[in-house]
């Protein structure tokens, strides 16, 4: 027998259709209505009716309303005469079974129809995430966590910051008694992009950064056990192919897009300093817009980390073994974004968020080749730290 907890609507299994070009196929049979004789599309109440018929007895009942019939209580009740006599028609309704115990109260209604609105948007939206995404996606945030100093607080040991500048093709007059390194330093962008400076004032502290950067991204690569798996040629080809586009990754998290400025705790670093360093126009323009870019899609932490994974693990480097197993772990690492993304990101916002970060990352490949270019210019005048050298030998 139903219960009361039973949906209103509750149509039982009937004989469909057949499967088109089948045999034996027979059209549907129509519904009719117990009450009144019209289209009925499913049992009510207990009962096959109609819309119609199903929404006068759920009123009738909720509101306790005594029609009388100003007839002999024997009214006809059609399709066409079924608004004449609601004491008939309530009679009728009983008469075929239609049971009050089965109607939900206003409170129960609203909230079975609330539940199936949030069923309907979740079967319109992508799923969400699985287990296994799920766990993918602890692992590499515990990683970064561990790993990652955002306050810079561990980054004690480096050379002091010098922002001076000497250009060579244009000496500045002397000044009695002040050495011609400590005189005031033209703007970095008026430089010609063909010309390096005899000295590169922030080089050393710079070459600190990246090194201290460097050793955060290989403490967080072992700590991902996939990772840890892997031969160790393949780990140190892995690294040396991915490292610097991770610590580009790492750095945005740190990024201000107001002042465009690196605020890394009592450090603060601007693309200024960057041509300090050595480094051209041609590549620190492009990554000032890629940390720009990157920055105002305001990712998640599990966006970011995501991100670094599926540059560490990457099959087009050299001289890699499991190339196979690195590349079904990427494509993981890909589908676990796409499926957050989609999940956490609901439309519009979220619609063109993992193709732009797709672009965003092919972009960082081309600044990885400029950097390393630039890099091993730079180094030709001034010896850079092992770790940094052996990072992009």
């Amino acid at each position: 027998m139903s219960s009361p907890s039973e949906a209103e609507s509750s149509p039982p299994p009937l004989p469909g259709p057949r499967v088109p070009g089948g045999e034996d196929t027979e059209p549907e049979e129509e519904k009719v209505c117990a009450v009144c004789g019209d289209r009925a599309n499913g049992y009510h109440f207990h009962v096959m009716t109609c819309e119609g018929c199903k929404g006068f007895f759920r009123r009738s009942i909720n509101k306790g309303v005594h029609f009388t019939c100003p007839f002999s209580r024997s009214c006809p009740i059609t399709k066409a005469k079924r608004r004449q006599c609601q004491a008939c028609r309530l009679q009728k309704c009983l008469d075929v079974g239609m049971r009050k115990d089965m109607i939900m109260s206003a409170e129960a209604l609203q909230r079975r129809r609330a539940l199936r609105g949030q069923r309907r948007q979740e079967r319109e939206q992508p799923g969400g995430l699985t287990a296994e995404q799920r766990e993918l996606i602890d692992i590499l945030i515990a990683a970064h966590q561990r790993t990652f100093d955002s306050s810079f607080s561990q980054f004690t040991h480096y050379c002091p910051a010098v922002r001076l500048y000497v250009p060579s093709p244009r000496p500045r007059s002397p000044v009695a008694g002040v050495p011609a390194r400590w005189l005031p330093s033209p703007p970095p962008e008026c430089l010609d992009e063909d010309v390096l400076p005899d000295v590169f004032s922030m080089l050393p502290h710079i070459a600190d950064l990246s090194t201290f950067m460097i050793q955060q991204v290989i403490n967080f690569a072992k700590e991902i056990p996939a990772f840890r798996s892997l031969p160790m040629d393949d780990q140190i080809s892995l690294l040396k192919g991915a490292t610097l586009e991770i610590c580009q990754i790492q750095f945005n998290t740190v990024f201000n897009t107001e002042t465009k400025a690196w605020e890394c705790g009592q450090h603060c670093y601007t693309i200024q300093d960057g041509a300090l360093a050595g480094f051209q126009q041609i590549y620190l323009e492009p990554l000032l817009k890629f940390h720009l870019s990157l920055k105002k899609l305001q990712l998640h932490e599990a966006e970011y980390v995501l991100l670094q994974a599926m540059l560490l693990f990457s099959p087009n480097h050299a001289s890699i073994a499991q190339r196979d197993f690195i590349d079904q772990f990427q494509e993981k690492v890909a589908l676990t974004l796409k499926s957050y993304i989609d999940h956490q990101h609901p439309m519009p916002e979220g619609r063109f968020l993992y193709a732009r970060l797709l672009l965003l990352l092919t972009e960082l490949q081309t600044l990885k080749v400029e950097n390393t270019r630039q890099i091993l210019h730079i180094q030709d005048l001034s010896s850079m730290t092992p770790l940094l050298s052996e990072i992009i030998s």
